[in-house]
Protein backbone atom coordinates (compact mmCIF):
# COMPACT_ATOMS: atom_id res chain seq x y z
CA UNK A 1 0.00 0.00 0.00
CA UNK A 2 1.22 3.51 -0.90
CA UNK A 3 0.68 6.52 1.33
CA UNK A 4 1.09 10.02 -0.08
CA UNK A 5 0.54 13.67 0.76
CA UNK A 6 -0.85 15.99 -1.91
CA UNK A 7 -1.15 19.76 -1.71
CA UNK A 8 -4.31 21.44 -3.03
CA UNK A 9 -2.48 22.43 -6.24
CA UNK A 10 -1.25 18.88 -6.79
CA UNK A 11 -4.81 17.67 -6.18
CA UNK A 12 -6.17 20.05 -8.82
CA UNK A 13 -3.63 18.76 -11.35
CA UNK A 14 -4.48 15.16 -10.45
CA UNK A 15 -8.20 15.76 -10.89
CA UNK A 16 -7.52 17.39 -14.25
CA UNK A 17 -5.51 14.43 -15.49
CA UNK A 18 -8.07 11.95 -14.25
CA UNK A 19 -11.10 13.62 -15.73
CA UNK A 20 -9.56 13.36 -19.19
CA UNK A 21 -10.39 9.65 -19.03
CA UNK A 22 -14.04 10.18 -18.08
CA UNK A 23 -15.81 8.25 -20.85
CA UNK A 24 -18.74 10.63 -21.23
CA UNK A 25 -16.46 13.67 -21.37
CA UNK A 26 -14.14 12.06 -23.93
CA UNK A 27 -17.05 11.43 -26.25
CA UNK A 28 -18.56 14.88 -25.75
CA UNK A 29 -15.28 16.66 -26.51
CA UNK A 30 -15.33 15.38 -30.06
CA UNK A 31 -19.02 15.21 -30.85
CA UNK A 32 -20.85 17.63 -28.58
CA UNK A 33 -20.41 20.86 -26.60
CA UNK A 34 -18.38 20.95 -23.39
CA UNK A 35 -18.42 24.01 -21.11
CA UNK A 36 -15.70 24.40 -18.48
CA UNK A 37 -16.98 27.06 -16.10
CA UNK A 38 -14.25 29.26 -14.67
CA UNK A 39 -12.81 28.16 -11.34
CA UNK A 40 -9.42 27.24 -9.93
CA UNK A 41 -9.77 23.45 -10.22
CA UNK A 42 -11.37 23.86 -13.63
CA UNK A 43 -8.40 25.99 -14.70
CA UNK A 44 -6.19 22.91 -14.51
CA UNK A 45 -8.84 20.88 -16.32
CA UNK A 46 -9.04 23.49 -19.08
CA UNK A 47 -5.25 23.37 -19.45
CA UNK A 48 -5.22 19.58 -19.79
CA UNK A 49 -8.16 19.43 -22.19
CA UNK A 50 -6.95 22.25 -24.41
CA UNK A 51 -3.48 20.68 -24.51
CA UNK A 52 -4.93 17.38 -25.75
CA UNK A 53 -6.81 19.31 -28.45
CA UNK A 54 -3.66 21.21 -29.46
CA UNK A 55 -5.30 24.52 -28.47
CA UNK A 56 -3.49 25.37 -25.22
CA UNK A 57 -2.06 28.66 -26.55
CA UNK A 58 -3.89 31.74 -25.30
CA UNK A 59 -5.25 30.20 -22.10
CA UNK A 60 -4.10 31.65 -18.76
CA UNK A 61 -5.34 30.00 -15.59
CA UNK A 62 -4.37 33.00 -13.43
CA UNK A 63 -7.67 34.76 -14.19
CA UNK A 64 -9.86 31.74 -14.83
CA UNK A 65 -12.23 32.34 -11.94
CA UNK A 66 -15.03 34.68 -10.92
CA UNK A 67 -14.32 34.65 -7.20
CA UNK A 68 -11.78 33.02 -4.89
CA UNK A 69 -10.91 32.82 -1.22
CA UNK A 70 -7.66 34.50 -0.23
CA UNK A 71 -5.82 34.82 3.09
CA UNK A 72 -6.45 38.09 4.96
CA UNK A 73 -3.11 39.56 3.84
CA UNK A 74 -4.04 39.14 0.18
CA UNK A 75 -7.74 39.89 0.19
CA UNK A 76 -8.87 42.06 -2.69
CA UNK A 77 -12.44 43.24 -3.21
CA UNK A 78 -13.84 41.10 -0.39
CA UNK A 79 -11.91 37.97 -1.28
CA UNK A 80 -11.82 38.18 -5.08
CA UNK A 81 -8.55 38.57 -6.93
CA UNK A 82 -8.07 40.61 -10.09
CA UNK A 83 -10.65 42.63 -11.99
CA UNK A 84 -13.54 41.78 -14.28
CA UNK A 85 -11.67 43.36 -17.20
CA UNK A 86 -9.06 40.57 -16.94
CA UNK A 87 -11.61 37.76 -17.11
CA UNK A 88 -11.38 36.02 -20.47
CA UNK A 89 -14.53 33.93 -20.25
CA UNK A 90 -15.31 30.29 -19.61
CA UNK A 91 -13.88 27.61 -21.89
CA UNK A 92 -16.52 26.52 -24.40
CA UNK A 93 -15.52 23.65 -26.70
CA UNK A 94 -17.82 22.70 -29.55
CA UNK A 95 -16.94 19.54 -31.51
CA UNK A 96 -13.32 19.78 -30.45
CA UNK A 97 -12.91 23.51 -31.16
CA UNK A 98 -12.41 26.16 -28.45
CA UNK A 99 -14.79 29.09 -28.95
CA UNK A 100 -12.59 31.77 -27.40
CA UNK A 101 -14.21 34.56 -25.42
CA UNK A 102 -17.53 32.78 -24.85
CA UNK A 103 -19.13 32.27 -21.44
CA UNK A 104 -21.79 29.89 -20.19
CA UNK A 105 -24.32 32.72 -20.54
CA UNK A 106 -23.65 32.96 -24.29
CA UNK A 107 -24.42 29.34 -25.09
CA UNK A 108 -26.47 27.85 -22.25
CA UNK A 109 -29.76 28.10 -24.13
CA UNK A 110 -28.28 26.01 -26.96
CA UNK A 111 -27.11 23.15 -24.75
CA UNK A 112 -28.97 19.86 -25.00
CA UNK A 113 -28.82 16.22 -23.97
CA UNK A 114 -25.33 14.84 -24.63
CA UNK A 115 -23.54 18.09 -23.83
CA UNK A 116 -21.43 18.45 -20.68
CA UNK A 117 -20.90 21.21 -18.14
CA UNK A 118 -17.95 21.12 -15.73
CA UNK A 119 -18.43 23.30 -12.66
CA UNK A 120 -16.33 23.39 -9.49
CA UNK A 121 -17.74 23.28 -5.97
CA UNK A 122 -17.08 24.72 -2.52
CA UNK A 123 -18.63 22.02 -0.33
CA UNK A 124 -18.20 18.24 -0.51
CA UNK A 125 -20.08 15.48 1.29
CA UNK A 126 -17.82 12.54 0.52
CA UNK A 127 -20.01 9.83 2.04
CA UNK A 128 -23.04 10.70 -0.08
CA UNK A 129 -21.06 11.96 -3.11
CA UNK A 130 -22.80 15.31 -3.14
CA UNK A 131 -21.43 18.80 -3.64
CA UNK A 132 -22.64 22.36 -3.26
CA UNK A 133 -21.53 25.82 -4.31
CA UNK A 134 -21.37 29.24 -2.71
CA UNK A 135 -23.54 31.85 -4.40
CA UNK A 136 -22.94 35.58 -3.97
CA UNK A 137 -24.63 36.94 -7.11
CA UNK A 138 -28.17 38.20 -6.34
CA UNK A 139 -29.53 36.33 -9.37
CA UNK A 140 -27.65 33.11 -8.74
CA UNK A 141 -24.74 33.59 -11.15
CA UNK A 142 -23.59 30.66 -13.26
CA UNK A 143 -25.48 28.20 -11.06
CA UNK A 144 -28.83 29.76 -11.91
CA UNK A 145 -27.87 29.71 -15.59
CA UNK A 146 -27.00 26.03 -15.77
CA UNK A 147 -29.77 24.47 -13.67
CA UNK A 148 -32.46 24.77 -16.40
CA UNK A 149 -30.14 23.03 -18.87
CA UNK A 150 -29.24 20.26 -16.40
CA UNK A 151 -32.73 19.63 -15.05
CA UNK A 152 -34.80 20.67 -18.04
CA UNK A 153 -32.73 19.31 -20.95
CA UNK A 154 -30.60 16.56 -19.36
CA UNK A 155 -27.27 18.26 -19.96
CA UNK A 156 -24.69 16.32 -17.95
CA UNK A 157 -23.17 18.20 -15.00
CA UNK A 158 -19.81 17.03 -13.61
CA UNK A 159 -18.52 18.63 -10.41
CA UNK A 160 -14.71 18.39 -10.07
CA UNK A 161 -13.95 19.13 -6.42
CA UNK A 162 -11.00 18.57 -4.10
CA UNK A 163 -11.26 16.63 -0.85
CA UNK A 164 -10.01 19.70 1.03
CA UNK A 165 -13.59 21.02 0.69
CA UNK A 166 -15.14 18.17 2.65
CA UNK A 167 -17.74 18.98 5.30
CA UNK A 168 -19.40 16.95 8.03
CA UNK A 169 -23.13 16.48 7.79
CA UNK A 170 -25.87 16.95 5.23
CA UNK A 171 -25.33 19.61 2.57
CA UNK A 172 -29.09 20.13 2.45
CA UNK A 173 -29.21 20.83 6.19
CA UNK A 174 -26.23 23.19 5.98
CA UNK A 175 -27.81 25.07 3.07
CA UNK A 176 -31.12 25.37 4.89
CA UNK A 177 -29.43 27.07 7.84
CA UNK A 178 -27.11 29.28 5.80
CA UNK A 179 -29.80 30.46 3.38
CA UNK A 180 -32.15 31.89 5.99
CA UNK A 181 -33.06 35.57 5.80
CA UNK A 182 -31.19 36.21 9.05
CA UNK A 183 -27.83 34.99 7.68
CA UNK A 184 -25.10 36.99 5.99
CA UNK A 185 -22.41 36.02 3.49
CA UNK A 186 -22.70 33.61 0.55
CA UNK A 187 -25.70 31.39 0.05
CA UNK A 188 -25.32 27.65 -0.59
CA UNK A 189 -26.81 25.63 -3.45
CA UNK A 190 -26.66 21.81 -3.37
CA UNK A 191 -25.88 20.71 -6.93
CA UNK A 192 -27.52 17.90 -8.93
CA UNK A 193 -24.35 16.65 -10.59
CA UNK A 194 -21.70 13.92 -10.63
CA UNK A 195 -18.91 14.48 -8.10
CA UNK A 196 -15.34 13.82 -9.30
CA UNK A 197 -12.55 13.95 -6.69
CA UNK A 198 -8.92 12.91 -6.31
CA UNK A 199 -10.19 9.46 -5.32
CA UNK A 200 -11.96 9.11 -8.66
CA UNK A 201 -8.97 10.49 -10.56
CA UNK A 202 -6.48 8.05 -9.04
CA UNK A 203 -8.82 5.11 -9.51
CA UNK A 204 -9.60 5.87 -13.15
CA UNK A 205 -5.90 6.47 -13.92
CA UNK A 206 -4.50 3.42 -12.10
CA UNK A 207 -7.31 1.01 -11.24
CA UNK A 208 -6.20 0.97 -7.59
CA UNK A 209 -8.41 1.42 -4.54
CA UNK A 210 -7.90 4.86 -2.95
CA UNK A 211 -9.06 6.25 0.38
CA UNK A 212 -8.63 9.44 2.37
CA UNK A 213 -6.73 8.77 5.61
CA UNK A 214 -5.81 12.23 6.91
CA UNK A 215 -5.08 15.85 6.11
CA UNK A 216 -3.31 19.05 7.00
CA UNK A 217 0.14 20.61 6.87
CA UNK A 218 2.10 23.85 7.19
CA UNK A 219 4.59 25.98 5.23
CA UNK A 220 2.71 25.60 1.96
CA UNK A 221 1.12 22.25 2.75
CA UNK A 222 -1.99 23.78 4.35
CA UNK A 223 -5.09 22.01 3.08
CA UNK A 224 -3.13 18.94 2.03
CA UNK A 225 -4.64 15.46 2.06
CA UNK A 226 -3.18 12.08 2.97
CA UNK A 227 -4.21 9.21 0.70
CA UNK A 228 -3.71 5.45 0.88
CA UNK A 229 -3.51 3.69 -2.48
CA UNK A 230 -3.92 -0.09 -2.56
CA UNK A 231 -3.59 -2.15 -5.73
CA UNK A 232 -1.60 -4.85 -7.46
CA UNK A 233 2.01 -4.28 -8.46
CA UNK A 234 1.19 -2.77 -11.86
CA UNK A 235 -1.45 -0.45 -10.41
CA UNK A 236 0.87 0.79 -7.68
CA UNK A 237 3.64 1.38 -10.22
CA UNK A 238 1.21 3.53 -12.21
CA UNK A 239 0.30 5.39 -9.03
CA UNK A 240 3.96 6.04 -8.18
CA UNK A 241 4.61 7.46 -11.67
CA UNK A 242 1.50 9.63 -11.54
CA UNK A 243 2.29 10.95 -8.06
CA UNK A 244 5.82 11.83 -9.16
CA UNK A 245 4.28 13.81 -12.03
CA UNK A 246 1.88 15.90 -9.93
CA UNK A 247 3.59 16.00 -6.52
CA UNK A 248 5.55 19.22 -7.05
CA UNK A 249 2.81 21.25 -8.73
CA UNK A 250 3.44 24.92 -7.80
CA UNK A 251 0.99 26.83 -5.65
CA UNK A 252 -1.86 28.49 -7.54
CA UNK A 253 -0.99 32.19 -7.94
CA UNK A 254 -3.37 35.03 -8.81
Amino acid sequence: MIQCVLTPSACKRLIAKGILLHPFLRQALQQRTVVIIAGTTNAYIAEEILATLGQREGFDRKRFFRGITLPPTLQLSGGQGGSDSEFLGDVVIRRGNWLKGKTIFDIVDDLEQGDVILKGANILDIANRRAGVFIEHPKGGTTAAIIPAVIGRRVRLILPVGLEKRVYGSIDDIAQRINTAQSTGPRIMPMPGEVFTELDALHILTGAHVELIGGGGVSGAEGSIWLAIDGDEAQEEKAHALLDEVMNEPLFQV
